[in-house]
């Protein structure tokens, strides 16, 4: 029998100074442990100093560095000429057009990989997004504009078809109807098509909003503003059933170690620990508090402790504030 040709496509995210770089090992880990076979490169995108950056943002300790390029990290350097230290957010923005003109899939750095990308079909010619997400925008005053008002505004802006965009299963006024995406994730055939359209796209919403965001915070939402309108434009959508290994067998988009143990699964926590137990790891992630303290310290097994799987708050604010409560607030 021959062997199923694999997808080639490369990963990208985005390497930064601070908890983004020890993320990213455990990306890199991780990915390694699941998916050896992995054909594409995996570049992590280091913004360099300059105007927009008070510090330099580049990834400092030697050791890291030298870390994350044994796991496999090619560094992308990037040049920040619109967001910076303002917005770190439009990172994931500014750093696409750097990329090779090849298909790509965005992560977060703080995305665990627990199969082979091997279970995903992407179609890269119609780009999609991470719909693990909760109404965080826009928020709706008593008397208006609604949602459809505002998302309708952000269409016309940009001439793009707003009806198609609707998911008609949810009433007229639910923020599920609307397509709103978290940036965790997201494709594309290509990245300089995508990475100029986007940029475009979030500096005019950021500089010159249509009158329905008069009252709403753009901060720390652009992008995510930004990336339904950017994905419709290029005839993307909801992701459908041939990407559910995304945000669920294949990665996990855990956002801090606390949420890890306290929701995820049980494949979840036990990829995170198997990948950081090898010394070479462990004697250098171990400088970062949250890790040492929630990975080797254990607080992470108190954290799960306080948690029914099976019954979860529905909002994640109630198990951050159980988190917090108890001091396993780590981040």
């Amino acid at each position: 029998m021959h062997a199923v040709e694999r997808q080639v496509f490369n990963i990208v995210a985005i390497g930064q100074n601070g908890r983004l770089a020890y993320e990213a090992v455990l990306l890199l880990a991780s990915l390694r442990a699941q998916d050896p076979g992995f054909p594409g490169t995996v570049f992590l995108a280091e913004p360099q100093p300059g105007p927009l950056w008070p510090e330099d943002p580049r990834i400092a300790d030697p050791a890291l560095r030298g870390l994350l390029a044994d796991l496999g990290a090619t560094f992308l350097p990037f040049e920040s000429k619109v967001f910076g230290a303002s917005y770190p957010y439009g990172n994931k923005i500014e750093a696409l057009t750097a990329l090779p003109d090849e298909p790509f899939l965005f992560l977060d750095t703080d995305t665990l990989v627990l199969d082979t990308f091997a279970k995903v079909t992407f179609d890269f010619t119609r780009p999609s997004a991470s719909m693990r997400r909760e109404g965080t925008w826009p928020k709706i005053e008593l008397y208006g504009p609604t949602y459809g008002q505002i998302w309708t505004s952000l269409y016309d802006r940009f001439g793009l078809d707003y009806a198609s965009t609707l998911d008609l299963t949810h009433p007229d006024e639910y923020w599920r109807r609307y397509l709103y995406f978290n940036a965790g994730w997201f494709f594309h055939q290509s990245p300089q098509a995508f990475g100029t359209r986007f940029l475009s796209y979030a500096t005019e919403i950021r500089d010159n909003p249509p009158a329905t965001l008069a009252c709403q915070e753009m901060i720390p939402w652009l992008d995510q503003i930004a990336l339904p309108l950017v994905t419709q434009s290029f005839g993307g959508g909801r992701p459908g059933p041939e990407l559910a290994g995304m945000d669920g067998d294949v990665t996990c988009h855990y956002r801090t170690l606390p949420l890890l143990y306290a929701r995820e699964s049980d494949k979840a926590v036990a990829v995170l620990e198997a990948v950081t137990a090898p010394n070479a790891i462990k004697k250098v992630i171990r400088a970062y508090d949250p890790f040492r303290r929630m990975i080797y310290q254990r607080k992470g097994a108190e954290a799960r402790a306080l948690f029914d799987r099976a019954n979860l708050p529905p909002r994640e604010q109630a198990i951050r504030n159980t988190l917090k409560r108890e001091g396993l607030w780590l981040r």
